[in-house]
């Protein structure tokens, strides 16, 4: 998602499942001020809401500036014929340990409801 799709979203309210673990953290006072900018701006979103579609939209970003390093191995073609290599950079490692970390946490979370 880019910035401007968040700002688009905020105007509406969907959500995506949340994890039971609270982060919390320390601000620097800039950024609260900005926090707290944004908070005026769009009353029907919490501090929380905005800091988690912030990070959710930071993470986003930071995954598609991974650069491409050109692997060894074709994967596919392109309309043209010539070869598509695999991407051998951050992107598939990164991508991997998400879904790593993604299984983990959705596995604790149908245990907790398993428990309810």
């Amino acid at each position: 998602m880019k910035l401007r799709d968040l700002l688009e979203s905020w105007e509406e309210s969907a959500s995506e499942p949340r994890t039971r673990n609270a982060y919390c953290v320390r601000l620097p006072v800039h950024d609260a001020a900005k926090l707290a900018a944004l908070e005026e701006m769009y009353p029907g979103r919490s501090q929380e809401q905005i800091i988690t579609d912030l990070l959710s939209t930071a993470l986003d970003e930071i995954e598609a500036a991974f650069p491409y390093v050109q692997g060894g191995r074709v994967v596919a073609e392109d309309e043209q014929g010539d070869p598509i290599y695999e991407d051998a950079g951050l992107t598939p490692r990164f991508q991997t340990l998400a879904r790593k970390h993604l299984e983990r946490l959705e596995a604790a979370a149908d245990g907790e409801q398993g428990q309810g």
